[in-house]
């Protein structure tokens, strides 16, 4: 069994955003479900436990210490790793931690790593972290960015792709190889002729459709996709696409082929 927890959804910035009074960051300011935190995901099975992503700040209270076998980490921008400043601190055990290779990292991580035992992954190498396996897809994006291709103890499939704009060659052919998979994709902006350094909905989409995934939750959004999504019918979504929202979680199946996506359409309407 592989459970995914979308812990949190949002662009840099977040919904609700700073100053803003578009319709999502009024909804978001009213309606807590609405809210999304710094985009991140807690990968779970039976034995192993592992943060994807770590850009909450409040970490250290809403993990005891102990709760993680790793910590893997897409890139350096600080929305996605803030909230290993304060937890780094702490004592006991050391928590491995995997990242691209970027000399530079965020701030002084590196030079003070505290708890956290730095791993630099490899473009298409695997590391195993419990009985999960990690495979490192190279991303386009401002910083050394990768996304994980993960397989979980009975076959399970997931692969999280944030942040991007587009893939790179090699990696869409690594993900056809791979066949049956489950997606978390980047899908920052509505549709846009000019999106920057993230997906907007028309290059996600084109991208589901290159990968044919039984299912997909697009994450990593902006409060100007959700004012977006606020505009549309039920009916702009794709067969097996979902919104991910702060909280939800999902069992993946280990046979992908006959996995239902019902429920999850239902939370995302």
């Amino acid at each position: 069994m592989m459970r995914v927890t979308f812990l949190g959804t949002g662009a840099a910035g977040g919904v609700p955003l700073y100053g803003c009074n578009c319709p999502a960051c009024t909804r978001a300011r009213a309606l807590p479900a609405c809210v999304r935190r710094p985009c991140s995901a807690l990968i779970e099975t039976d034995t192993t436990r592992v943060l994807l992503d770590a850009g909450l700040v409040d970490l250290s209270e809403r993990f005891p210490a102990g709760s993680f076998d790793a910590i893997v980490l897409t890139h350096f921008h600080p929305d996605h790793v803030q909230g290993l400043f304060h937890l780094r601190w702490g004592v006991g055990k050391s928590i491995p931690t995997w990242a691209p290779p970027d000399s530079n990292g965020c701030a002084d991580l590196y030079r003070n790593p505290g708890l956290l035992a730095f791993n630099q992954a490899e473009k298409f190498g695997t590391f195993d972290v419990g009985d999960l396996r990690f495979t490192a897809l190279p991303l386009i994006h401002s910083k050394p960015t990768f996304g994980y291709a993960i397989e979980g103890p009975e076959g399970e499939r997931f692969a999280y792709l944030t942040d991007t704009i587009g893939l790179p060659p090699s990696t869409l052919e690594w993900l056809r190889r791979w066949e049956v998979l489950s997606l978390a994709l980047d899908c920052s902006f509505p549709p846009t002729d000019q999106p920057t350094n993230h997906n907007d909905w028309n290059t996600a989409c084109a991208l589901v459709k290159q990968l044919r995934p039984v299912r997909t939750w697009m994450t990593h959004a902006s409060h100007t996709f959700d004012t977006w999504l606020l505009e549309q019918s039920e009916n702009v979504m794709p067969e097996g696409v979902l919104i991910a929202r702060d909280g939800m979680a999902h069992v993946l199946p280990a046979d992908f082929r006959t996995a239902q996506t019902s429920e999850g359409a239902a939370m995302a309407r």
